[in-house]
């Protein structure tokens, strides 16, 4: 077995884990649908939040438990929407939600890199998750690719996007990670600002490294 860049290992005659990540706003979707199309496997760390959290799973009741019931919907699902704004708002809830969701993800995640290991064990398999290094799964990754673009493209983006005052966007990049801590882990850069037919190319070299590798 042979030691990566970030201090995990992988085993020989295995294709490459890639970790996937960047800031709210970064680019990091458009990264992983055109990876994807380049035939990676991608596993999001966002649709496995959402799994765990489906009604009857321990991660709701816990949940419940914690912040009330008030954050479930007429449908009996969690208003992610409605808990979100409140763990943005305050530190020591998001913290609480990360202590309660972030260990179900990555059971969830190990479960499928299983999967896609039995199914294709040369497959590039790309882990898409924006909490990557703050869970210290990016010690369990071969090579980490943050997607980065500087603060005034994300508060831009966040106000199309999501209807957010600039203050409010402001507001939702503080609770992150900041960019300069994110790119000290990272082995690939990817600008979230670039057109689509060069960020092709850039994802493209990056695949063929991980597949020569």
């Amino acid at each position: 077995m042979s030691k990566t860049s970030n201090g995990s290992r992988s085993s020989p005659g295995r294709g490459a884990l890639l970790g996937l990540t960047g800031g709210i706003a970064a680019g990091k979707s458009t990264v992983a649908a055109m990876l994807t199309e380049l035939g990676a496997r991608v596993i999001s760390a966002d649709d496995l939040a959402r799994e765990v959290v489906e009604p009857g799973t321990p991660a709701l009741a816990e949940i419940v438990a914690r912040f009330g019931a008030e954050y479930i919907g007429p449908d009996g699902r969690l208003d992610r929407k409605a808990l979100g704004a409140k763990v943005f708002a305050y530190p020591a809830a998001r913290m609480a939600l990360e202590a309660i969701v972030l260990p179900r993800i990555r059971e969830a995640f190990q479960a499928e890199l299983s999967r896609i290991r039995a199914e294709d064990p040369d497959a590039v398999v790309v882990y898409d998750a924006p909490l990557l290094i703050e869970a210290k799964a990016h010690k369990e990754v071969d090579k980490v690719i943050v997607v980065a673009v500087d603060e005034a493209t994300q508060v831009r983006r966040l106000m199309e996007r999501d209807g957010l005052t600039e203050t409010g966007a402001r507001a939702r990049l503080k609770a992150q990670l900041p960019l300069e801590r994110r790119l000290r882990y990272a082995d690939e850069v990817v600008d979230g600002t670039l057109p689509p037919e060069a960020l092709r190319a850039r994802l493209e070299a990056i695949l063929a490294k991980a597949r020569a590798a």
